[in-house]
């Protein structure tokens, strides 16, 4: 009867379980690698070990026949290690290709368990904002700055208000919209006066907006696209809010922590 290959699909726990009993014979490995006699059977041990690999990884895999290879004391499993000076023991150096083959399917484990912990986590955290719209997550303050006001004025109101971004107005409507990264690459880096340069110099004159019963995932996809981290709120094409990368973070630690 054809051998059953292990699936690669365990959920964490089950690779958690895999993990401590994994540790677990190694630690009762260190037995027959102590030059002390003990009533403990190898042979008792390894029947236990390729059982344990078996339910780990497969009666077919390649984990398990290393560990079989190991037990017969193959020096071609690892022939580096194998080689090295002074290692004429067979005994002995079959009982370190065991070790190695264990603490080797040990380390696999533990990579496929993080692995698998990052992909519940990302599912997890997806299905959590499904549904959600841009108006459960946008901040609804909406600060502005005159078009002849100076970035240094600009400045000091994004520290002010401890915020990103500034529309920027006319007096009666909004003409675009000003960042810390608009001061900072437009302005600092051009070495500007803050005193005597206007913020309508400054400025995107495109403001990207999105509505506010959009979903949040297309506030991201938008985000992205654009290279932006600041998005006007509309409602029915009117300014309301604005949603900031900052905002989204602090949502979905929330998220995270129920």
């Amino acid at each position: 009867m054809a051998k059953k290959l292990k699936s690669s699909q365990e959920p964490a726990d089950v690779l958690s379980r895999h993990i401590e009993d994994v540790r677990g014979t190694l630690a009762t490995f260190q037995t027959f690698l102590s030059r002390r006699k003990g009533n403990a059977s190898l042979e008792a041990f390894d029947e236990q070990a390729e059982e344990l690999l078996s339910e780990a990884f497969g009666g077919a895999s390649e984990e398990l026949e290393a560990y079989q290879y190991a037990k017969l004391g193959e020096a071609a499993i690892l022939p580096e290690e194998a080689q090295e000076a002074g290692t004429h023991n067979l005994d002995r150096e079959s009982l370190h290709q065991r070790k190695q083959v264990l603490e080797s399917c040990l380390a696999q484990l533990e990579l496929k368990r993080s692995t698998r912990i990052g992909r519940d986590w990302r599912r997890t955290l997806g299905e959590r904002i499904d549904g959600r719209t841009v108006a459960e997550f946008m901040s609804s303050e909406v600060r502005s700055v005159h078009k002849g006001a100076s970035i240094k004025e600009a400045g000091r109101l994004l520290q002010k208000w401890r915020i990103g971004s500034l529309l920027v107005d006319d007096g009666s409507r909004y003409l675009g919209i000003i960042t810390d990264t608009d001061l900072s690459r437009k302005a600092v880096a051009k070495g500007l006066d803050p005193n005597t340069t206007t913020v309508m110099s400054c400025m995107s004159k495109v403001v990207i907006t999105i509505e506010d019963s959009e979903p949040i995932k297309e506030a991201l996809r938008l985000m992205k696209k654009e290279g932006i981290r600041h998005l006007p709120v509309t409602e029915d094409g009117t300014i309301i809010g604005v949603l900031s990368v900052g905002d989204l973070l602090r949502a979905y630690q929330k998220m995270l922590e129920l």
